[in-house]
């Protein structure tokens, strides 16, 4: 790697990164900048992920770029269409040149006296660590750990005579055709696996302890597609867009308000596909309200109907052991199986992994406090981008790269070289940062930055208000000292 210093480094080519690199192009072109990727590719998750039946859960009007329309008619799409659209939105922009393959960012510094992070960067492939600097850093890697997903320990796991995968694991080579399946699981994962492999597996069961909200969408958007026909493509992708966003705002402020009502409306969906004979609620009523975890989306019903079509078969219980055969429950039931996967979530991963520090001391994540949900309390020149959890990730990472370009405009016109969010001599009461109930979510808690109660420490999970803040806010308050 021959870059030896840039004045943006950005960590990441998937959404977030490439997204981050197009706005610092468009917003500030005298900038410099190069962005690290672990991988071989362009996508981030979409290239890491390869299960079958790997699609989208948020609609891509909103999933998509914000300078780039989603013209493909499947608006819940396929995650090989998601692949190609980053590809793409990379190549036409000119920002695959400054990607760096194959590297990681295992640690960075800042230094105080030169006001510079100071990234050490290793080659994969060699093991050659480098060293790169930057004025600012920029992490777009997300939040989970791309090496290993997250399995519970099960009794008698080394029993079982046939293949144990997890999705983040797919084997290109795996041939289920004809197969009895488990998969173990209920969130976004398994359901978006299960109608997958039922097209061609012997049969496939859907395990899970408890249900989740599933509901089903349109696998293309009416209005988008009708659109496109009387509309320029740009024009038709952001009327569109708009109208997915604000409905989504929507539907989220009702269920928290009137929870009863939108749980209501989900079950009866599922009735709706499954007949009133079919007990909806032991395997589709989950005990919490809606979106205090996510509402998984099926494109077209595409579960239910191989449910239906006797395909798929639910089962809710809790595993007991796993046996030479399959699975053993708790209920004495036993369930027979030549692949067991194990669709039961990932491990939440802070920042790639990589050690921060100040000055040479260690930055410890849970001991920052967010500000704007883009920077943290004591870290200078620093931005990182974390989606909503009740909206599309790509919201909210096209107003951070935004956001941060703002930044380094007034930095520049003021003669700047440093930014950094300080938290109140009086401090603040911390909170979580992420409101799920989530198994990733409640696993990370200790790892995870906390958040205040009151702007510019609290993080809204609200577009509108993110947009007027971050879009058109001044960039000084009292949370964040220049010098």
């Amino acid at each position: 790697m021959n870059t030896r210093h840039v004045d943006v480094l950005i960590v990441g080519a998937g959404i977030s990164g490439v997204g981050a690199a197009y706005h610092l192009q468009d917003n500030c072109p005298g900038k410099t900048y190069a962005v690290i990727e672990s991988r071989d590719a362009v996508g981030g998750t979409w290239d890491l992920f390869r299960y079958p039946g790997i699609r989208s859960d948020s609609d891509m009007y909103t999933f998509g770029f914000n300078f780039k329309p989603w013209v493909s008619p499947k608006a819940i799409s396929p995650g090989g269409d998601i692949r190609r659209y980053i590809a793409e939105a990379a190549a036409e922009n000119g920002i695959d040149k400054h990607i760096h393959f194959g590297h990681r960012v295992i640690a960075a510094d800042w230094c105080s006296k030169t006001a510079l992070w100071k990234a050490q960067v290793r080659e994969l492939a060699s093991g050659e660590v480098s060293e790169i600097s930057s004025h600012f850093f920029f992490s777009g890697g997300g939040y989970y750990n791309y090496d290993e997903g997250y399995t519970p320990e099960f009794d008698g796991v080394e029993s079982f005579r046939g293949q144990v995968i997890h999705p983040q694991k797919w084997p290109a080579d795996l041939d289920y055709a004809g197969k009895k399946i488990i998969v173990i699981g209920s969130g976004a994962t398994a359901v978006t696996l299960v109608p997958s492999l039922a097209e061609t597996a012997a049969n496939v069961i859907m395990l899970q302890r408890s249900p989740t909200y599933i509901a089903s969408r349109p696998e293309q958007d009416a209005f988008g597609n009708a659109a496109r026909k009387y509309l320029p493509a740009g024009l038709a992708y952001s009327v569109t867009r708009w109208k997915n966003i604000l409905w989504g705002m929507y539907t989220y402020r009702l269920s928290r308000r009137r929870p009863e009502l939108i749980k209501k409306f989900i079950i009866n969906g599922v009735r709706e596909y499954l007949g009133r004979d079919y007990d909806v609620e032991k395997h589709f009523t989950p005990s919490y309200n809606p979106w205090d975890q996510r509402v998984c989306l099926v494109p077209d019903g595409d579960l239910f109907k191989a449910i239906k079509r006797g395909a798929v078969t639910m089962v809710t219980d809790h595993i007991d052991r796993f046996t030479e055969t399959g699975i053993a429950l708790k209920s004495g039931e036993q369930l027979a199986a030549d692949i067991i996967v194990t669709a039961t979530g990932l491990n939440a991963e802070i920042f790639s992994g990589m050690q921060l520090s100040v000055d040479g001391t260690p930055v410890e994540p849970a001991k920052t406090v967010s500000y704007k949900g883009m920077m943290l309390s004591g870290l200078p020149n620093f931005v990182f981008s974390m989606g909503y959890t009740n909206a599309s990730w790509t919201l909210k990472s096209d107003l951070v790269g935004e956001y941060m370009c703002r930044l380094l405009k007034y930095m520049d016109k003021h003669g700047f070289r440093m930014c950094v969010p300080t938290l109140p001599a009086e401090g603040i009461e911390p909170d979580l940062m992420m409101n799920l109930t989530s198994g990733y979510v409640l696993r990370a808690r200790d790892s995870m930055p906390r958040q205040g109660a009151a702007r510019p420490w609290k993080l809204y999970q609200n577009y509108i208000l993110d947009r007027f803040s971050l879009g058109m806010g001044s960039v000084t308050d009292s949370g964040i000292r220049f010098s």
